[in-house]
Formats: C-alpha cells, sequence, structure tokens
C-alpha cells in the first residue's frame, strides 16, 4: 500500500482501511489505526505498519483511544485492492486484470470498480504511475537508461519513449541528467491534503508533490532537478493545480 494512500486515509479518519494498517507517531510514541477520532498527527511523524505487533516491536503503544489491536476490516475490498497494489508492485512485466481479480478472489470488472474507489485510479494507470516512479528512482540512483527501463519494467525503449513526454516531462536521458538546460515552471497551492506543488516543462507535468511547507517542496524539486531553470509561474499553471 502506497504512503499517499496511507495517509488520505489517515487524513479522512477512513474506517475501511481499519485492520489494513495502523500508523505511528514518532513524537508520542503511539500507534493507531486509520479511523482514530483524534488529533491528525503531522505527516512528517507518521509511520506505518502493516500489524500491530510490527508497531510493537518498533517500540510503539496502543492507542487507548481507538484500541487498534481491536480493529477490524470494515471493508474486504479494500483487502482485496491492497493485495492487487501488491503483486502489482512485485510484477517486473507486468500482470493482468483477470489475474489480479483471481488473486483478489472477485471478478476483473468487481476488481476494477473496486480499486477505482479505493485507490482513485484504475489498476492500469496504478501500475503505468509505479512503473515511472521505479523508472525515476534508478535513473536517479545512476543506473543507466537500458538498465532502468527493464528494471523497472518496461518491455521495450519505444514503450518507455512513447509515455516518457506525458510522464516525466522530459526524455529518460533528460530527467538522468537533473533536467540540463531544461524550463521547468512551478506553482504551489493549499490543498486539503496540505501544499501542493505541480511543476511542469514545455511537454508537460514533471512532478506533483504534497507536504506541509511549500518551501521545502520547492527545495526538494530544485534537487531533483539540480541542472534545470526552475521558475515560479502561477498564473500558467493553475489549470494545471
Amino acid at each position: 500500500m502506497s504512503p499517499d494512500l496511507q495517509w488520505r486515509a489517515v487524513l479522512g479518519r477512513d474506517a475501511r482501511f481499519d485492520g489494513a494498517f495502523v500508523y505511528g507517531v514518532r513524537s508520542t510514541r503511539i500507534y493507531c489505526r486509520p479511523s482514530c477520532p483524534s488529533r491528525r498527527p503531522a505527516m512528517r511523524h507518521v509511520i506505518y505498519f502493516d500489524r500491530p505487533a510490527d508497531a510493537e516491536r518498533s517500540g510503539f503503544r496502543a492507542c487507548l483511544r481507538c484500541r487498534p489491536r481491536e480493529a477490524r476490516l470494515l471493508d474486504a475490498e479494500v483487502t482485496a485492492v491492497t493485495r492487487a497494489c501488491r503483486m502489482i508492485e512485485r510484477s517486473k512485466s507486468g500482470v493482468t486484470l483477470t489475474v489480479l481479480g483471481k488473486a483478489a478472489g472477485m471478478s476483473s470488472s468487481r476488481l476494477r470498480r473496486a480499486f477505482s474507489r479505493v485507490v482513485g485510479v484504475s489498476p492500469k494507470t496504478y501500475a503505468e504511475a509505479w512503473r515511472m516512479d521505479q523508472l525515476k528512482s534508478l535513473l536517479k540512483n545512476g543506473e543507466s537508461i537500458t538498465g532502468a527501463l527493464y528494471g523497472a519494467g518496461y518491455g521495450s525503449p519505444s514503450r518507455l519513449y512513447g509515455k516518457s513526454s506525458r510522464r516525466l516531462g522530459m526524455t529518460p536521458g533528460e530527467y538522468r541528467n537533473g533536467a540540463p538546460a531544461v524550463r521547468i515552471r512551478v506553482t504551489v497551492v493549499r490543498t486539503s491534503l496540505g501544499e501542493m506543488l505541480v511543476a511542469a516543462t514545455e511537454r508537460g507535468i514533471c512532478a506533483v508533490k504534497l507536504g506541509e511547507d511549500g518551501d521545502a517542496l520547492l527545495k526538494e524539486l530544485k534537487e531533483e532537478f539540480d541542472a534545470a531553470a526552475i521558475e515560479r509561474d502561477d498564473e500558467s499553471l493553475a489549470e494545471y493545480a
């Protein structure tokens, strides 16, 4: 389960995720179920665990208010979607919706609907985003373009380059080198989840980041694209934001 999905569940006190994971608060050393009615912690203080036992092994105490050890999963579809997400993340060559459905114990059409309800996107879109994120991580860690391409699960260069402009806003080579001579426009807006940074090149969006501090998000962007020409442009990016 992605940290973004878990954080959305915590922010929304989403009881559907009770039993799917627990979250610990580093400042208090207490762990809770997602639906806990207590005051929401700062995102930087939160750490996620699959099971209460994992949290306790790390030195966290169970919340006396929400009693996370007693949590039961209220929506079986969340379990199925979580299982499907992990299958997608483990697969190097892609996995079909039919296979995901069988593993999740439901029809492919039902899984597609449940996936969109819980995650907000289709399994295909989730898989594409995961693969692109893996590619970016490999490139930033010094992997060659070819090595990153196959390491992230792309079957051929054409499949990667066909998506790179839309997903990266630049070529994989430009991304690997910190986007030299690439002009990046950026805006930061306030959302219900905190500050959101949106950055784009002439080819498309190259970054979306969420956090509590807009300046910290800008710093993170500059570290990711350390050779790019980055400029603030709230007006032209308003539609994207």
